[in-house]
């Protein structure tokens, strides 16, 4: 921005060269009016102008977003304007004449400072999620999910949360715990299908000194640990028979019995219980407790699987390339192509979040390149096979945008199981265009 359009000019045209988007302000007061209007990565400014200065517009940009770079220009290069515009938080101050190269440089730079303090803060956030806050996404699934969790949080039911290996079934736990009235107090996971019976009945429940061989010192157990908390019993459906009896009883009186001791001890425990089971089948085959079963559903929060809520897709992507990079600092990874999006949007996730996690972070620590493309995922991922996306067949044979667009409607409608009004909201259109295109198609008419 500079209040003569030349020097603008001469600046707009290289900038537009490097393959910036440039807009160019004749004036201050304009400058600071666009600014406002839209987000900007920098702004280059002449520091003396009539009415509104350079000075103004830092304080502008600052009011705005205080990360995006300002560089000053002027032809009165005294070291008290270029000390005051650092003070007032100036990126860097250019003295006229100034050479391009010297301009490219430094806004090089100042763009890639941004960049990082936003992913340092990202990153931070990401660490130190906890809540519905380390829930990711924004499906109509999702949102339901995050006000069912709101609404039972506070409640102090046993909840039973259902759904595939890998929907991320601990988190919601987690949130359930973190959302309440227990929240100071511990949260405790055990997971039933990682040890035997006889260690299982031992982490839950504790035990005495000797109560069987290799017991050399007394344990508490997992109970006692949750006191006044929430205990996770995660995978609750391969839970042996012995202990189901065990952990109904618990349930029921809330007392909780050391393997090997003579008394009982009151424990004030929340339940939190979760299967990927259709854990009504196991009671009908007589392989799970049917009161145990009535004792902990109910609440039941149901997950959605990840080919349920494709559109979260892109967010999750971004969320853990950011947890990838925190764990892998000397990735240069930063994005995936829009391409790489389409095509994990057309997986079938048979692993959920947990495996587009594990194939992120895969990419983030193997791929040599700020972007990760497409022939990366074929490289490092040749056991991926989306599903035909639009985007993703238009790069073997150019694609007028009007059968681009169009395909790409009816992919969604299909991804929303044939829900045109879902679809609709996702797309950001009317329904009333996906019937009207439908009856187009149907008559062999071209699309308007």
């Amino acid at each position: 921005m500079d209040d003569h359009l030349e020097m603008g000019r001469m600046l707009q045209e290289p900038l537009s060269d490097e393959g910036y988007e440039v807009e160019l302000a004749t004036r201050g007061a304009e400058a600071i009016r666009l600014v406002r209007s839209r987000p900007f990565d920098a702004v280059l400014s002449d520091l003396r102008m009539e009415e509104v200065d350079g000075f103004d517009v830092l304080a502008a940009v600052q009011a705005v977003d205080p990360e995006v770079p300002v560089l000053l220009m002027t032809a009165f290069g005294g070291v008290e304007n270029a000390v005051e515009a650092m003070k007032r938080g100036a990126w860097h101050y250019f003295t006229k004449p100034f050479r391009l190269d010297e301009v490219l440089i430094y806004l090089r730079r100042a763009l890639e400072d941004r960049r990082l303090r936003v992913e340092n803060r990202t990153l931070r956030q990401v660490a130190g999620r906890s809540g519905l806050g380390a829930l990711v996404g924004h499906s109509a699934a999702m949102r339901s999910l995050y006000e069912l969790v709101e609404r039972v949080a506070h409640s102090g039911a046993s909840v039973l949360i259902r759904g595939e290996s890998g929907c991320g079934k601990e988190l919601v736990a987690r949130a359930l715990h973190t959302e309440g009235e227990r929240a100071a107090e511990p949260f405790v996971a055990v997971n039933c299908t990682a040890l035997p019976p006889a260690l299982l009945e031992s982490e839950l429940f504790g035990h005495v000194k000797g109560a069987f061989t290799g017991a050399t010192t007394a344990r508490r157990g997992l109970f006692v640990e949750a006191d006044k908390g929430t205990l996770f019993l995660d995978e609750i459906g391969d839970m042996p028979a012995e202990l189901q009896a065990k952990l109904l009883r618990v349930l029921e009186d809330g007392e909780v019995r050391a393997v090997g001791a003579d008394a009982s001890r009151t424990v004030d425990v929340r339940i939190v219980a979760a299967t990927h089971q259709e854990l009504e089948a196991r009671v009908r085959e007589g392989r799970f407790r049917a009161d145990l079963f009535y004792r902990l559903n109910v609440v039941t929060l149901r997950l959605p699987p990840l080919r349920e809520r494709r559109e979260d897709i892109p967010l999750l992507i971004e969320h853990f390339i950011a947890r990838a990079r925190g764990r892998n600092a000397r990735s240069k990874v930063t994005g995936f192509s829009p391409e790489v999006i389409a095509a994990l949007g057309g997986m079938p996730w048979p692993g959920n979040v947990r495996e587009l996690e594990n194939l992120v972070e895969r990419l983030v620590v193997l791929v040599p390149r700020e972007t990760v493309e497409l022939a990366d995922l074929k490289l490092h991922a040749p056991e991926v096979e989306p599903e035909a996306h639009p985007l993703v067949l238009a790069q073997e044979a150019l694609w007028p945008l009007r059968r681009l667009e169009g395909e790409y409607i009816t992919w969604v409608v299909a991804r929303c199981g044939g829900n045109k009004t879902r679809a609709a909201e996702l797309l950001g259109i009317d329904v009333s265009t996906i019937h009207r295109r439908d009856r187009e198609k149907g008559s062999g008419n071209p699309p308007r």
